[in-house]
């Protein structure tokens, strides 16, 4: 059985389809990457299945159960958790203050007062510990979330993604906004985090970077999936070409914007 199944997933926007009867399945351990062009619908359906959004029609299930339409906040409890495409930490917090509030989950929320409490907290401050050291954070551990530059950012968002010890991490779009030096140490600390055998999805917008990590690619173009399979078999899928760049503009340069051959 599939950790995540999606089937016939449909979000509407009043008369706007933002996805149309998306099917899709993540088995345990598999690193599974949506790409497509800009609307494609890709951040669109990790909402739906996060809980941010309801969907319009469809059904999700993750490890077995029937989730579509249930809130974030039991998602996260079931163990899927995402990062987001803007960085979201509490920025007048220091960096190990936002992963203990998120190690700590609602509880801690509901009164910051409880910080001091928690630090206690053995296993949550050995996770901290933990965190800032697999992500290079713990030179910057005092330091206020809102001083970090964007690479640090997108290393705390996703160290606070994980100090739930999720089985299903979503990440939308960690690269954005991360210059290309960057670009490489990001790929191989994610490697790291799917290597450690967590289930892992993925929405980027810079194709390279996503099929270097998958096992398997997911394409949207327009809300609906145009092709899914091994990222060499996507890379040379015709309609993946075409949805990114156009079947004329294609043929007239007689390159792949998805890299190799077209």
């Amino acid at each position: 059985m599939a950790l995540l199944e999606v089937e016939r997933l449909t979000v509407r926007f009043g008369g706007l389809v933002a996805l149309d009867a998306i099917d899709l399945a993540v088995e345990k351990g598999q690193f599974v990457s949506v790409i497509g062009p800009n609307g494609a619908g890709k951040t669109t359906l990790f909402n739906a299945i996060a809980g941010a959004i309801r969907p319009s029609e469809g059904l999700v299930r993750f490890d077995g159960r029937e989730v579509q339409g249930s809130p974030s906040a039991r998602m996260s409890h079931l163990g899927v958790r995402r990062s987001f495409q803007v960085a979201r930490p509490f920025a007048s917090m220091t960096v190990r203050e936002n992963i203990r509030v998120a190690a700590a989950g609602k509880a801690l929320l509901q009164s910051l007062r409880c910080l001091g409490l928690r630090s206690r907290d053995r296993g949550i401050a050995e996770r901290v510990d933990e965190l800032l050291e697999t992500f290079g954070l713990a030179r910057l551990a005092e330091r206020k979330a809102g001083e970090l530059n964007m690479g640090e950012l997108r290393r705390l968002e996703i160290a606070r993604a994980l100090s739930s010890r999720p089985s299903l991490l979503l990440l939308d779009e960690p690269a954005a906004g991360i210059g290309a030096d960057g670009i490489g140490p990001l790929a191989q600390l994610i490697r790291g985090v799917h290597r450690s055998g967590l289930t892992v999805m993925l929405v980027e917008h810079y194709v390279g970077f996503a099929l270097s990590l998958s096992d398997r690619v997911v394409v949207l173009d327009e809300g609906r999936k145009i092709a899914e399979g091994g990222p060499e078999e996507v890379r040379r899928d015709e309609r993946v070409i075409a949805a990114y760049l156009g079947k004329e503009g294609s043929r007239s340069t007689g390159t792949n914007p998805l890299g190799g051959g077209a």
